[in-house]
């Protein structure tokens, strides 16, 4: 059986749209403007279908059911303490914004929406402000903290949520402390869109998420995982695989779990070979953003001698020099280049956009 697949722009009556679709009405798609080659109709299961890009760059669309998604806010809302009302402060063409929507509908109360086409403090303290709730939350990427932190009238509207889910990527230890210092409640999230989002707060599985390592990836499991990939059942096989009786989503991250508590560590396709030797981008820029600068990426390059090289990336430099100490990674990071840009190029989503960053380390 099918059901039809509705196409909603992101500035349109996104809210409804999806209450529909986990109700049993058409699937929906959020449009960021260009899709094309979508199906008029998906299977039955399929309520929701997010295109994300994933760390590659290359766009897949992912097929939820309403089970998984709802699973995802229920889970949330047990981790959190109980209910609240949001604001909405990311695209919701992506699952981090669909999420703040569907833990809206499971409350029983909308959400405030940050109006406008940038996110900035006034706006984001202007939807605070519009809560009716006790207990609110919201859900932001590391950029978005940063600006609100780096805000008097943001940092207070920080501090009057309950709390904050910080997710989309790494949050770098300068940052936590910062909105620790400033009095502001964050959860760090892991997750994706093939896990209907966060499934891992601080470190720990929510609801009745399961965790394994498999030659050191990460898998995850439970009730929130996708049904696969719209329209790509050779990927759908290779990421979601069934072991044990259970049926997992590989990450591609790598990690290590306690039984407790996970640890990502970074992208399993991030390690480089400079001069023969293995460099694992992930490491250098956690070392480098401990050290002192926190919006720091490292992508590689390729080099005629080197075959690779690593180059750190920063819109901080201003005008000291970076001169990092990557003794510890091994003489195969003495090669290490410094990119400075005037500004990090961003996603929609506010992640770094890697792919372009790429690109100019090439150049």
């Amino acid at each position: 059986m099918t059901r039809d697949l509705r196409v909603v722009p992101a500035d349109g009556d996104v809210l409804p749209a999806l209450r529909d679709a986990l109700a049993g009405g058409p699937a929906l798609f959020v449009d960021a403007g260009g899709a094309s080659g979508l199906p008029a109709t998906v299977e039955q299961r399929v309520a929701l279908v997010v295109e994300t890009s994933g760390s590659t760059g290359k766009p897949k669309r992912v097929a939820l059911s309403a089970d998984a998604v709802l699973a995802s806010a229920a889970a949330s809302e047990s981790a959190l303490g109980g209910p609240g009302q949001w604001v909405l402060a990311l695209p919701t063409h992506y699952i981090a914004g669909l999420n703040v929507l569907t833990r809206s509908i499971a409350a029983g109360f909308d959400p405030a929406v940050v109006e406008g086409d940038h996110f900035t403090p006034d706006r984001f303290a202007d939807a605070v402000r519009r809560l009716e709730q006790p207990r609110t939350f919201t859900a932001l990427v590391p950029a978005q903290l940063a600006t609100l932190l780096d805000d008097r009238e943001g940092t207070n509207a920080l501090r009057d949520l309950t709390g904050v889910l910080l997710g989309g990527q790494a949050a770098p230890a300068r940052l936590l402390d910062q909105a620790r210092d400033a009095g502001v409640q964050v959860t760090r999230t892991y997750g994706s869109s093939e896990t209907s989002g966060g499934c891992v707060y601080d470190g720990v599985p929510i609801g009745t998420t399961s965790v394994r390592i498999d030659d050191g990836e990460v898998w995850l499991g439970g009730p929130t995982l996708a049904e696969g990939y719209l329209g790509d059942p050779e990927l759908t096989a290779e990421r979601f695989v069934v072991a044990d009786g259970a049926h997992w989503f590989r990450t591609a991250d790598s990690g290590t779990w306690d039984g407790e508590r996970l640890r990502v560590t970074g992208r399993r396709d991030d390690v480089i070979i400079s001069g023969g030797l293995k460099v694992s981008l992930g490491e250098i820029e956690r070392a480098v953003r401990d050290d002192a600068y926190p919006d720091a990426l490292v992508v590689a390059a390729p080099d005629d001698r080197w075959g690779h090289v690593p180059v750190i990336v920063t819109a901080d430099l201003g005008t000291a020099e970076l001169d990092p100490d990557l003794s510890k990674f091994g003489r195969a990071a003495r090669h290490t280049r410094v990119l400075h840009v005037a500004q990090m190029p961003l996603l929609p989503s506010g992640k770094p956009d890697r792919a372009a960053l790429t690109r100019l380390a090439a150049e």
